[in-house]
């Protein structure tokens, strides 16, 4: 009997397990551990709360967790509850599947002032990650500056610009939702140090910034190259600035009154305020004969009360296990980490790719590490049960989940698919009753 124990429950860590079930069949058993009671990771609180669509995948994960060689064991940290050694020497493998859950720093004077924030931590508090519930941005500004040229970024505008009534039929959280901490909201800047040619956005969350009820985006008509070079992008960037051009040649439209702005070839500079965030200062960039973005001079200052940093993620340290501190992972040949001890998704490669990306990442993990031949013998999930049972862990299982999932279901706004629970303690408390 093949035993694997998988740290993590977001995407890579479910596809690695129903990879290990297809290669192992009816001679594995899997625990899929995760310090939350929570399962699916980035699908509950990564993804934006109004794209309910790709939440929808977490029924694929359901029917992995149900099956009887899979377990999840939630509510189990590790390096506190139990060590990644411990767990080396209860299962055949160990796969830490943990993701990239920490920003990237911004990186500026006056990054530590009041208001400013990174996208995990921003998207965390939306979303109703324990983690971030105290972590309450000011939403009540008047202007917001986003930095970063990637999806999260368009996520982070898209959410502050829309109205309540556009996002009642999402799972956001209900504290965010207050219409007073909407109404004074008037421009939201995207910073990109590059231009629309090198942006990482994808056509659906770019179009979507054309679709708002209140907001507009504005794009200056300048930042583009002669139209003539967009033949040279690949069909979907291409699909990309087409979009973007649009959104420059409409202009402003006079009738909404929140403005997005995608401030292409702008830099932060430093962050300024008196006690909390009042504005950002930036440089204006251009490329230079190697695509590189080089500072102009020109400077200027843009107010505003919040800023989130979208420019990025590392994968948390785990005590014993090599750290590649440059890469912001773990240190790994092929995910490959030591003998038994494995890395998949975002562990592995860092922070890059879909979703979807992680599903290959896992299968092509399972086949590395079936064909490293194991004794067995080892204890494997009774193991852990004993070595949790004496320290007294209360474990969360599937079953503890599915309750919370009900209570959540039971408590949605109209409309709304749930209201979560955000706090570590509430979700402990309903897994005691």
């Amino acid at each position: 009997m093949r035993t694997l124990a998988i740290i993590g429950s977001g995407p890579a860590g479910f596809y690695t397990a129903e990879a290990a079930l297809k290669t192992f069949g009816e001679d594995v058993r899997c625990d899929i551990i995760d310090r939350l009671p929570t399962p699916y990771g980035l699908i509950r609180a990564g993804v934006a709360p109004d794209h309910q669509s790709i939440k929808a995948v977490s029924r694929r994960y359901e029917a992995v967790a149900t099956d009887a060689r899979v377990r999840f064991v939630g509510n189990v940290t590790i390096g506190e509850d139990v060590s990644v050694e411990e767990l080396t020497g209860l299962y055949d493998d160990v796969v830490l599947a943990i993701g990239a859950p920490l920003d990237k720093p911004l990186g500026v004077p006056g990054s530590e002032l009041p208001g400013v924030m990174g996208s995990a931590a921003f998207v965390g508090w939306y979303n109703g990650h324990p983690d971030f519930h105290d972590r309450v941005p000011p939403m009540a500004v008047e202007g917001a500056v986003i930095v970063g040229n990637g999806n999260v970024a368009i996520d982070c505008a898209r959410i502050l610009a829309k109205t309540v009534g556009e996002l009642s039929d999402s799972d956001i959280v209900g504290d965010a939702l207050m219409p007073d901490l909407r109404s004074g909201l008037r421009r939201v800047h995207i910073l990109g140090r590059r231009g629309p040619h090198q942006a990482s956005f994808t056509l659906k969350e770019v179009g979507e910034l054309g679709e708002l009820e209140l907001a507009t985006p504005l794009v200056r008509p300048e930042d583009f190259p002669p139209v003539e070079a967009d033949a040279a992008l690949e069909t979907g960037q291409r699909r990309v600035v087409e979009v973007l051009r649009k959104f420059a040649a409409a202009g402003p439209d006079p009738e909404k009154r929140v403005v997005v702005q995608l401030d292409f070839f702008h830099r932060p500079l430093k962050v300024l305020g008196n006690g909390r965030v009042e504005a950002i200062e930036v440089m204006r960039t251009r490329l230079d004969a190697d695509g590189r973005a080089v500072d102009t001079g020109e400077t200027e200052i843009i107010p505003c009360g919040l800023v989130v940093a979208a420019i990025g993620y590392r994968t948390s340290p785990v005590p014993g296990v090599p750290y590649d501190t440059d890469a912001g992972r773990f240190a790994n040949v092929d995910g490959l980490i030591s003998d038994g001890l494995w890395c998949v998704g975002w562990a592995r490669r860092g922070p890059s790719g879909t979703i979807g990306t992680n599903r290959p990442d896992g299968f092509a993990l399972v086949e590395r590490l079936a064909a490293v031949e194991r004794s067995g013998g080892k204890p494997g999930p009774a193991g852990l049960d004993a070595l949790l049972a004496g320290r007294k862990v209360k474990v969360a299982y599937f079953a503890d989940w599915q309750k919370i999932d009900a209570l959540e279901v039971s408590r949605a706004r109209p409309g709304a698919p749930r209201e979560k629970i955000a706090t570590l303690d509430e979700l402990r408390r309903v897994i005691a009753d």
